[in-house]
């Protein structure tokens, strides 16, 4: 049964058009360009996403993370635990969507390809430029596995603490690192009136990207 306080909740999205003539030939330099406006825009947390992934037996899960470089202006680049479920799911399926939405500028992008682990050496200088604490945390949780209790996470990290109490940076753990997804269909969104909303999707062709327009 429809919640009648649910569906009263809407917004007319009217503040800017999307057109062909608007966007970039690439579709990755298109993102950049959006992702900039994002930041300029200074909207909260404009480089998180949800990331979903999908398991062996075909259930997919989604979760928020944080968009970290586009690696030659031709991949998304995010970090994470490679033991983690989402880890676990792309190892044997390393296939992925990314979901960016600006509700301050009532624009979203959607953004599917392969996912692939980044070079080691960008994991590593990324994870030691982290904050300190970031990256005791890294040592400390054994992501998406189960744990007893709040005590316990605490005190995991108070242990890597002292373990690690005269190095730093601290080094990198073989099973925390970067994936780089490279797309093949990228679609940007702008909200319209009339729920007639402005729907650009670039697909891969060879090494080109082919634009077309979506209906909404």
């Amino acid at each position: 049964m429809t919640d009648p306080h649910l569906a009263d909740l809407r917004k007319t999205y009217a503040q800017r058009t999307l057109s062909e003539a608007d966007v970039l030939p690439d579709a990755v330099q298109q993102f950049r360009q959006w992702l900039d406006e994002a930041i300029a825009a200074q909207l909260d947390e404009p480089t998180a996403l949800t990331l979903s992934t999908v398991s062996a037996a075909g259930q997919p899960s989604s979760r928020v993370v944080l968009l970290k470089g586009l690696p030659e202006d031709a991949g998304f680049l995010f970090y994470t635990n490679y033991d983690s479920r989402k880890g676990q799911e792309l190892a044997g399926q390393p296939l992925g969507a990314l979901n960016f939405f600006w509700p301050g500028l009532e624009r979203q992008v959607r953004v599917e390809g392969r996912i692939e682990r980044a070079p080691e050496t960008l994991s590593t200088e990324y994870f030691q430029s982290r904050p300190r604490s970031s990256q005791l945390g890294a040592w400390a949780s054994p992501q998406s596995q189960v744990i007893g209790s709040r005590e316990e996470l605490e005190a995991r990290e108070t242990r890597m603490e002292e373990e690690f109490r005269a190095q730093n940076p601290l080094p990198r753990p073989e099973n925390w690192g970067g994936y780089i997804l490279r797309p093949h269909r990228v679609e940007f969104w702008q909200g319209r009136p009339s729920r007639l909303h402005d729907r650009i999707v670039y697909e891969l062709e060879g090494n080109s990207w082919k634009r077309s327009r979506l209906a909404p």
